[in-house]
C-alpha cells in the first residue's frame, strides 16, 4: 500500500477535472489518487470512469459541502497520510516527496500546507493560504504572502520550512491517525474556515503545523464559491465565530466574541456604503445562527485553550491603520 492518499473532493467539477487531475497523475507515483464525489449531477463520474480509470472513486449520496463531504469518503481511505487537494489545484514535479519525507521523520508534526501559488498569475502567491496562515488576537486570518487584498509577488521571500497556525483547506496534507483522533472537519461549518478550526483543535493537543516551500502547487480559486458570493460572506461570517466559540481560551472568549460582533457591524455599514445589500443580509443571517446555536457550540468546548496562539494583536490595526501590508512588516 502507497503511504500518501490524494483525495480530490468534487461537485459538477468536471472541467476541472479534465484540466488539473492529468497533473496529479502524472506528478504521483507515492500516492494512491481518490476523487471524493459529493452526487455531482454533471459528467464527473463519467468522465473518471472513462478518462482517468486509475483514480479511485468514492460516491457520496448527496452534497455535503467540504467538511462532511471529506469526513464521509475519507472513512474508505486506508493510506495513513492524506493529501487533501481542490479540484483547482495544479501539482508539480516532486510535490510529494518532502511531504512525505517530513511525516516519515518528524512525528510531532501533524499538518503541512505547500506553497500555493495563482493558478493564473503563477509569479506571485494565492489567496487561499500562500505561504501559511496565522490568526490574530481577536481570530482574523491572514497568511504570510496575503494580508486582506494584497497579494504579494513571490520572490522566495517564503522558501522556507516553518510552523504556521493553519494551513488550506486547498491543498492540506494530515496524518490519517490525527484527522480521525480530532473527529475530522466540523460538520456544521459545511465549507469555509473548518481547515482553521481543524488546525486549531490540533494547535490545543500539542500538535504542529508547518509550511514547506520545498512543495509546491498552483490554485485557481474561486472555481466551487467565488469570492464575492453572498453565500460565501456567509459561511465565512458564521463559521468564524463558531470557531472562536469552540477555541478560544476561556479568559477571552466573550471579550473577543463582543469585539469581533462589533468588527462585523462595521463591515455592515461598509457594505451598505458600497450598496451591496447581498452582504449585509449575509452578515445578518451569520449572526442570526451564530445566536442560535451558541449554547450547542459552546458545549464543543474542551478544557485545554492555549493562550499563545495569535501572532499579532490585531491585524486590522496593522493593515489599515498603521498601513503594513506586507507579513515581514506586522510587529
Amino acid at each position: 500500500m502507497k503511504k500518501i492518499a490524494v483525495v480530490i473532493l468534487n461537485w459538477n467539477g468536471e472541467k476541472l477535472l479534465k484540466t488539473f487531475l492529468p497533473s496529479v497523475i502524472q506528478f504521483s507515483q507515492e500516492a494512491t489518487i481518490y476523487v471524493a464525489d459529493n452526487a455531482s449531477s454533471d459528467t464527473s463520474i463519467e468522465v473518471l470512469q472513462n478518462d482517468f480509470p486509475s483514480v479511485k472513486i468514492i460516491q457520496n449520496n448527496a452534497n455535503f459541502g467540504f467538511a462532511k463531504g471529506y469526513n464521509k469518503a475519507l472513512k474508505f481511505v486506508e493510506e495513513p497520510y492524506y493529501a487533501l487537494v481542490n479540484s483547482d489545484i495544479e501539482v508539480t514535479e516532486n510535490w510529494l516527496k518532502p511531504i512525505l519525507f517530513t511525516f516519515e521523520n518528524s512525528n510531532e508534526i501533524a499538518i503541512i500546507q505547500p506553497k500555493i501559488l495563482a493558478y493564473n498569475n503563477k509569479g506571485y502567491f494565492e489567496y487561499a493560504g500562500a505561504a501559511g496562515g496565522f490568526i490574530d488576537k481577536y481570530g482574523f486570518p491572514f497568511c504570510r504572502g496575503r494580508i486582506f487584498e494584497t497579494i504579494e509577488k513571490d520572490h522566495s521571500q517564503y522558501n522556507d520550512i516553518t510552523e504556521i497556525f493553519w494551513a488550506s483547506g486547498a491543498c492540506f496534507f494530515i496524518r490519517k491517525e490525527v484527522f480521525h483522533k480530532l473527529n475530522g472537519f466540523d460538520e456544521d461549518f459545511f465549507a469555509h474556515q473548518e481547515e482553521i478550526d481543524l488546525c486549531w483543535r490540533a494547535f490545543n493537543e500539542g500538535y504542529k503545523t508547518i509550511y514547506n516551500h520545498e512543495s509546491l502547487v498552483h490554485h485557481v480559486g474561486g472555481a466551487t464559491l467565488n469570492v464575492g458570493s453572498p453565500q460565501k460572506t456567509f459561511l465565512n461570517f458564521r463559521n468564524s465565530l463558531w470557531m472562536l466559540t469552540k477555541n478560544l481560551p476561556k479568559n477571552k472568549l466573550f471579550p473577543v466574541l463582543f469585539l469581533r460582533l462589533s468588527f462585523d457591524g462595521i463591515a455592515t455599514i461598509r457594505f451598505l456604503f458600497q450598496g451591496n445589500f447581498k452582504h449585509i443580509f449575509s452578515i445578518l443571517k451569520a449572526h442570526f445562527y451564530f445566536y442560535k446555536h451558541l449554547f450547542y457550540f459552546l458545549s464543543k468546548r474542551k478544557n485545554s485553550h492555549k493562550e499563545n496562539y495569535f501572532r499579532t494583536k490585531s491585524i486590522i490595526y496593522q493593515y489599515f491603520i498603521k498601513k503594513r501590508n506586507y507579513f515581514n512588516e506586522i510587529i
